[in-house]
């Protein structure tokens, strides 16, 4: 990449040396990426010799839960590949480090030239995937000069990136060097098209993949059931951030026949602390929950306080609040409107194709405010039926867009 490229990764990795010094989750990051490769090239060495046949780059949680369908049915139909995972941010890595899907899991380092030289000789992958978002220069370009295939998945592009600007020239390059990108929509082919990226196609997004097999293996709760047998009403907030909270909170509190879950995006103890205090009395931990010393009668808030449940939980909403839209983006709103039922999210969605398919198929609504967002749960509680009309095209919408990750399996693999 151009010296300008490399200056800016410079300087992010310069910032991100500062954060750490206040942040816990920087100072996490970094330390993995400093390990990274001695840690690659061990792993490498124990479990694939020859090298990965597949590496998969995921910046976070919700790349991961794109790339996930592709690894697993790689691994199901070819059960002694080599499967090399790695994240950019500690909120997949930490979440996702133990995945057994992938054979070795590790932090991507910085995209300097030196280290992208050194993670893939390290890795020695037969080909390469990139989630949605990932465009990292030193890394793609370097795959490409190899003659490693190098892909990206589930993506999707608008006018206003930097490829398409009048200097973006240098970074159109980065598109060039794929071997093929999968996009979400014709929107983003046309798009690509126009500047001369041709080796595209509309697969669709491999999250509806996901969410459908989750759907299909969801996981029996009894002890939920038992929480919501005695509200007309359950509210699930999945990975909710305090501007999410100043929503439905209030509106939690004038409506005391309704039950809620609550599950922060990311916790920890004065987190759910500061939660349970917002929530007042009736506001429980999971954890604490689940012992089965605590009656369901009395509890009118449940708190959760670990990972890996919320996407069978959804099961048991009658409306579910989708956190994230208040702040950098909403979180996963598939996750929730494949059991048929409504979405509701803060307007950052501009990003998100789903959101703005829910809102024109009229399963999901984007509120501007914290006090839209009340409007809106009151009349989703008032209304049972449009309530249920509004459930029916989530659930449709998501049946609709099924199908992604084969279309790209049999361009890659076969």
């Amino acid at each position: 990449m151009t010296p300008l490229y490399n200056a800016g990764i410079a300087l992010y990795r310069a910032a991100a040396k500062v954060a750490a010094l206040r942040s816990r989750k920087v100072a996490s990051m970094l330390k993995g990426q400093h390990a990274a490769l001695s840690e690659l090239a061990a792993e490498r060495q124990r479990v694939a010799p020859g090298g990965y046949d597949l590496w998969v780059h995921a910046a976070s949680l919700g790349e991961f839960e794109q790339g996930r369908p592709l690894m697993e049915q790689f691994r199901r139909k070819n059960p002694g590949a080599r499967i090399l995972l790695s994240f950019f941010s500690p909120s997949g890595y930490e979440v996702r480090k133990n995945y057994s899907g992938a054979d070795t899991v590790v932090y991507l380092p910085f995209d300097t030239p030196l280290a992208s030289a050194r993670f893939i000789e390290a890795a020695k992958p037969a080909r390469a995937v990139f989630v949605k978002y990932e465009f990292w220069g030193n890394y793609i370009t370097r795959l490409h000069k190899l003659g490693i295939p190098v892909y990206i998945i589930s993506a999707i592009f608008r006018p206003g990136q930097i490829f398409f600007k009048p200097w973006g020239g240098e970074f159109r390059k980065i598109l060039h060097s794929y071997t093929h990108l999968f996009v979400q929509d014709e929107a983003s082919a046309q798009l690509l098209a126009r500047f001369g990226v041709k080796n595209v196609s509309v697969a669709g997004d491999t999250r509806f993949d996901r969410v459908s097999d989750i759907l299909a293996s969801r996981r029996e709760l009894p002890e939920i059931e038992a929480f919501k047998a005695s509200s007309p009403f359950t509210l699930i907030a999945g990975s909710s951030w305090p501007q999410d909270e100043d929503m439905y909170i209030e509106w939690l509190h004038s409506h005391p026949e309704v039950k809620a879950i609550c599950a922060p995006h990311e916790f920890d103890a004065q987190r759910l602390e500061n939660l349970r205090l917002r929530l007042g009395s009736g506001a429980v931990l999971y954890s604490e929950y689940k012992t089965g010393n605590i009656s369901p009668e009395d509890v009118q808030y449940l708190i959760i306080d670990c990972f890996g449940l919320l996407s069978s939980m959804y099961r048991y909403a009658d409306v579910a609040i989708v956190g994230g839209g208040f702040g950098a983006g909403i979180h996963n709103l598939n996750e929730a409107a494949v059991y048929g039922i409504p979405v509701v999210f803060g307007p950052r969605h501009r990003k998100f194709k789903e959101a703005s398919d829910l809102i024109a198929c009229g399963g999901g609504y984007s509120v501007d405010s914290p006090a839209a967002g009340r409007s809106v749960l009151e009349k989703l509680l008032a209304d049972k039926s449009a309530r249920i009309t509004a459930g029916r095209a989530a659930g449709a919408y998501i049946s609709s867009h099924i199908g992604a990750t084969d279309r790209i399996y049999k361009e890659i693999f076969i």
